[in-house]
């Protein structure tokens, strides 16, 4: 795969992009812009671009089976439907930690949505967890003392689960039980070097290689969680590169996000596509859809 195969999907930068998603019914990608609070959704080939304004801070976005999606806003979890533009809030696990949101999240094969946290105040460190939305509405708590939760991908067999909690540089993999969600057995597989910016969201391909998109690292990177190796960079025009996932015919290409907040009038002048939205087409590997909210 060539560096230069990088496009821009649209005409919109957002100040922090993230948690992309591809909605296989209506062939669109999906993904937020946390810091304004939007949800947005575009059609690659109908070339039709929707917002949705949530009106605070949205961590992540999941489809939901029954229709609409599942999120994780900047404290409860809630259903959201953007034909309507309407949410419905669910539960606030941590209604008691005003400085924490939610940040990035995913449903796992069983149809549950993962969620973790963050102190977006000060930064604190383990301040935050790694929430379980089971599919009547009742929560979980599954890692505690996280302090930037970020990347979740699970194996194609769905018995490992892979994690990122940033300041780490590392991505972990836990023993996952698909009946329960329960998770054992931490272990880590990638260590990020420090010269490659620092691991946050990330997908999974059909060999079960990892994708991690690097903030402050300019890149995605394509890593063997198997031997901890790095098997491939690709580099952007954004420093901030926040999440990947694959989407498109037959699930070839990689929907990249990235931010421009915190970026100083320069870096801007530097990185005029920063907050932007990229694709890299046919990248000659394979994704896997993305699973849905039971609930």
């Amino acid at each position: 795969m060539e560096q230069q195969k990088w496009k821009v999907v649209l005409d919109h930068t957002c100040l922090l992009g993230e948690g992309p998603v591809w909605d296989a019914a209506s062939q669109s990608i999906l993904w937020v812009d946390i810091e304004q609070g939007e949800i947005h959704r575009f059609s690659p080939e109908q070339k039709v671009h929707k917002t949705m304004k949530i009106g605070q801070m949205v961590g992540a976005i999941a489809p939901r089976a029954s229709g609409g999606l599942i999120a994780a806003l900047q404290g409860s979890f809630a259903t959201v439907d953007m034909e309507k533009q309407t949410l419905h809030p669910i539960i606030d696990p941590e209604i008691h930690l005003p400085d924490n949101r939610f940040n990035d999240g995913k449903c796992d094969p069983a149809g549950r949505f993962w969620a973790g946290t963050m102190d977006y105040i000060s930064g604190k460190k383990g301040a935050g967890s790694l929430y379980t939305l089971h599919t009547d509405m009742s929560v979980v708590t599954r890692i505690e003392g996280v302090s930037c939760s970020n990347g979740l991908a699970w194996s194609a067999d769905h018995r490992t689960l892979y994690y990122i909690d940033t300041p780490t540089q590392q991505v972990v993999a836990y023993d996952y039980d698909p009946e329960s969600g329960d998770i054992r057995n931490k272990r880590v597989v990638i260590t990020i070097p420090a010269s490659s910016g620092y691991p946050d969201g990330m997908t999974i391909d059909t060999d079960g290689m990892l994708w991690v998109a690097c903030w402050d690292g300019w890149r995605v990177s394509r890593w063997d969680p198997s031997t901890g190796k790095l098997l491939q960079d690709i580099l952007l025009p954004a420093a901030k590169i926040t999440s990947c996932t694959f989407g498109g015919p037959g699930l070839r290409d990689l929907y990249i996000t990235s931010a421009k907040t915190g970026l100083n009038a320069q870096q801007l002048k530097e990185q005029p596509l920063a907050g932007s939205l990229f694709v890299i087409k046919n990248t000659g590997f394979t994704g896997h859809l993305p699973f849905a909210f039971k609930g």
